[in-house]
């Protein structure tokens, strides 16, 4: 944005909202070389915007209210006293619409515009470094869009997932116990297809139905849930994916949005072979130990012996006090239930 040097690393404070449905947050935004970075008071980022896609949903009226194009339900809102921010985020927008010929050619001219950038990039910048941007810049409702199409194409493999529906409410009970309140929808149970667990970009965990149906203690199937969600804060799945796919299909990505539908389909068929890496052992006691877990049953269900993995049984975080109860003797039936027997 050579237009905008005087601007470069601009902050504003403004109130952020990622959906319709939810609360407004204060944040402090800055502007960058090529986006905008919302973070927390705290200074936790918590989302990034390519400052080529911002769109504005008031032009003229004060507070300013702003969007990711292709997702209004995010919004960003700015008070009239952050007047260099505004002024500096319609700039931006009016220096677009200037290279705007025609709507006709608005695709081809953005999309070669900035596929001769990042090409440019990519030629001094390690390919690494290409890519790590793509995963940081991809907003979540894509995210989620990336992952339907992988369990879409999984489930023509592995077949629909379980659901019987006396099962769900368990399922649920489950994924918030582990993972959180907001993800107490992230957890599918296949009838086949996936070794143990997956997870897809998105926030989904893919678990084979032996995960669920086999063990007799929910704390097995609870720590197969932890330990993949601990493997993804180690490793994105979006990264997973871009890393399979290379260069070119990043930044297509990065530039139009969109996959090829090959490399999804190639990678689908990937996660249904994967073995994923082990994670240090300090890492899963902590995490282990934050979730009120023992590691002692998922240990075992690793290995029957318990020979490979005695460090995860001597350093179980819970070893006196047990784990704090998954799931009630009620909701671990019905729940081991769930592929129709």
């Amino acid at each position: 944005m050579t237009a905008l040097k005087q601007y470069q690393r601009l902050e504003a404070s403004g109130l952020w909202r990622p959906s319709p449905d939810a609360q407004r947050r204060d944040v402090v935004v800055s502007m960058g070389d090529a986006t905008l970075t919302i973070t927390d008071t705290s200074d936790r980022v918590l989302a990034h915007w390519s400052l080529a896609a911002v769109a504005r949903a008031n032009k003229g009226v004060l507070p300013a209210l702003y969007f990711p194009d292709g997702d209004p339900g995010e919004t960003l809102e700015l008070a009239a006293s952050e007047a260099d921010m505004i002024d500096a985020l319609d700039r931006v927008r009016r220096a677009i619409e200037r290279r705007r010929p025609s709507p006709g050619k608005l695709r081809v001219y953005l999309t070669s515009g900035s596929a001769a950038v990042l090409l440019g990039l990519a030629v001094f910048w390690l390919p690494g470094a290409l890519l790590r941007h793509t995963v940081k810049v991809v907003p979540d409702v894509k995210r989620v869009e990336i992952g339907d199409a992988l369990l879409d194409r999984i489930t023509r493999v592995a077949g629909l997932p379980c659901a019987a529906p006396q099962a769900q409410e368990p399922l649920r009970h489950l994924a918030a116990r582990v993972l959180g309140e907001d993800r107490r929808d992230a957890l599918v149970v296949l009838r086949d297809g996936v070794r143990k667990t997956v997870h897809l970009p998105g926030g989904r965990i893919l678990l084979n139905r032996s995960l669920v149906e086999d063990p007799e203690d929910p704390d097995v199937t609870a720590g197969y849930i932890l330990v993949e969600s601990v493997r993804r804060m180690g490793r994105d799945p979006l990264e997973g994916l871009l890393r399979h796919a290379g260069l070119w299909p990043s930044l297509q990505l990065l530039t139009t949005g969109s996959l090829p539908a090959s490399v999804l389909d190639e990678y689908a068929e990937s996660l249904l072979l994967e073995v994923p890496p082990k994670e240090p052992l300090d890492q899963l006691v902590k995490a282990f130990a934050a979730a009120e877990l023992r590691t002692t049953p998922y240990a075992y269900a690793e290995d029957m012996t318990g020979e490979s993995s005695l460090p995860l049984i001597e350093a179980d975080p819970r070893k006196e006090e047990g784990s704090r109860q998954v799931l009630s003797d009620a909701d671990w039936v019905r729940l081991q239930g769930i592929c129709g027997g």
